[in-house]
């Protein structure tokens, strides 16, 4: 075979879906590494909190969430979304915390209803509903992080910005700024 362009090993551009796939796959699976640690984060924390000090098997939950909230920010700031727009950290920090605490009240939402409502209360059964709090809570947290907190930069501004220096000739092209002398 010699180094044409055919062949069954050529690589094929990707469709604009491929691309928006594999894109939001990358981000599923760093948000469920975050998330996965996170977890182990929230239940470690949930039974030496529960076990060690006596409290109520909720009031152990919301401190293990909180714990495990604050571990995520910075997981999600930091490995997931690290490509985001970084700009209104107060914003951003001020969504994410108003996204959480309704997970938190969803997450600890179930345990409650499982312990209080049905008496199941054993540490098996805690665990049990504790871990399905926080599944139900992860589908919400994943949806409004995305879209609310960690946007995406504007794909527009950058996508013309480029264009616009492609399509300039050589000659017009912005010439780069003169490095400052220090005396």
């Amino acid at each position: 075979m010699g180094s044409g362009s055919s062949g069954p090993y050529t690589k094929q551009p990707r469709s604009a879906v491929r691309r928006r796939f594999d894109r939001l796959f990358r981000e599923v699976v760093k948000f469920g590494a975050v998330g996965g640690v996170g977890l182990l984060v929230n239940l470690i924390t949930f039974n030496l909190v529960r076990h060690g000090t006596g409290l109520q098997v909720v009031r152990a939950s919301v401190i293990a969430t909180v714990v495990a909230i604050v571990f995520n920010y910075i997981g999600f700031r930091y490995f997931t979304y690290r490509d985001r727009d970084k700009g209104g950290r107060t914003k951003e920090l001020t969504l994410f915390l108003l996204f959480s605490a309704v997970g938190l009240v969803i997450e600890n939402g179930v345990l409650y209803a499982a312990t209080y409502g049905f008496g199941w209360d054993s540490p098996l059964q805690s665990n049990v509903f504790k871990f399905l709090g926080i599944g139900v809570a992860t589908l919400f947290r994943f949806w409004s992080y995305r879209t609310w907190v960690f946007r995406a930069l504007p794909a527009r501004e950058a996508v013309a910005s480029a264009e616009s220096f492609l399509e300039a000739e050589p000659g017009q092209r912005p010439a780069p700024a003169p490095a400052q002398q220090v005396s």
